[in-house]
This record gives C-alpha cells, sequence and structure tokens, in this order.
C-alpha cells in the first residue's frame, strides 16, 4: 500500500480541478504576501531599533566631543591662561569647520557639473540618433 496519500474514491475531473485553480492561486498570493508582510515587519522593526541605537550613540558621542573640547581647554590651561587656552581651542575648532566645508563645497561642485562625455550627453547622441539627426554609427 501506498503512503503518498491518494484516495482513488476523491478523485476530481479535470473541469472541478481547473474550477478550484483561481481559488487556489488567490489563496496562495495572500499566503504569500502576508509572508511577506511578517517578513518585512520583522526587518522593519530591527532596522528602527538599530537607527535608534544609532541616534542614542549619536547623542554620546556629541557629549563626549563636548568632554574632550573642554579637556584640551583644561589641558591648556595648565601651560597657558584660561583665555588664551580657550581661545586656541576656539580657533582650533573654527579651522575645522571652515576645512570641512571648503571640501564639502568642492564635492558638492563636482557632484553638480556636468559631464561633457558623460551619461547626459550619451542619451542626448541617443535621441538625436533616433531623430535621424547629428553625427551616428549607421
Amino acid at each position: 500500500m501506498s503512503t503518498s496519500g491518494f484516495n482513488p474514491k476523491t478523485k476530481k475531473s479535470v473541469f472541478v480541478l481547473l474550477g478550484e485553480l483561481p481559488g487556489e492561486i488567490s489563496s496562495l498570493v495572500r499566503a504569500e504576501l502576508n509572508a511577506f508582510k511578517a517578513e518585512m515587519a520583522g526587518k522593519a522593526r530591527n532596522v528602527g531599533i538599530g537607527l535608534g541605537l544609532f541616534a542614542v550613540a549619536g547623542v554620546f558621542a556629541f557629549f563626549a566631543t563636548g568632554v574632550l573640547i573642554a579637556l584640551a581647554v583644561i589641558a591648556l590651561a595648565l601651560v597657558l591662561p584660561l583665555w588664551l587656552a580657550t581661545l586656541i581651542v576656539g580657533f582650533g575648532l573654527l579651522l575645522i569647520a571652515v576645512v570641512l566645508v571648503l571640501i564639502g563645497v568642492n564635492r558638492v561642485k563636482k557632484g553638480t557639473q556636468s559631464d561633457p562625455e558623460g551619461v547626459t550627453a550619451s542619451i542626448r547622441a541617443d535621441v538625436d540618433a533616433l531623430k535621424g539627426v547629428g553625427d551616428y554609427e549607421h
């Protein structure tokens, strides 16, 4: 005797099976969508927790930076007057900020300037070729 679960008494005709097919397909699609939603909800929860932890770490890093800056002022104040130590650290921080701004401006300019032989020019050449104008290879 076979254990395949096939029972010849429950045999259905092809027409009955074809009639059940849309319902089975929609059930399968619904089940797949529910499984996808559950998987994405779990992933979204983990991503949300991770982003929250990054934010908390950023807050701690912000305050740690303030403490380290105060430490720099105090260390310099051991060999210089307090006002001069504070002035030196303040100007040092401003210098770092200016350098970062200049680097950022340079990067933005690089990212926004057009490349004469880049993708935009290639698309323009393709459009001209489709229109039948301009120079293009046959």
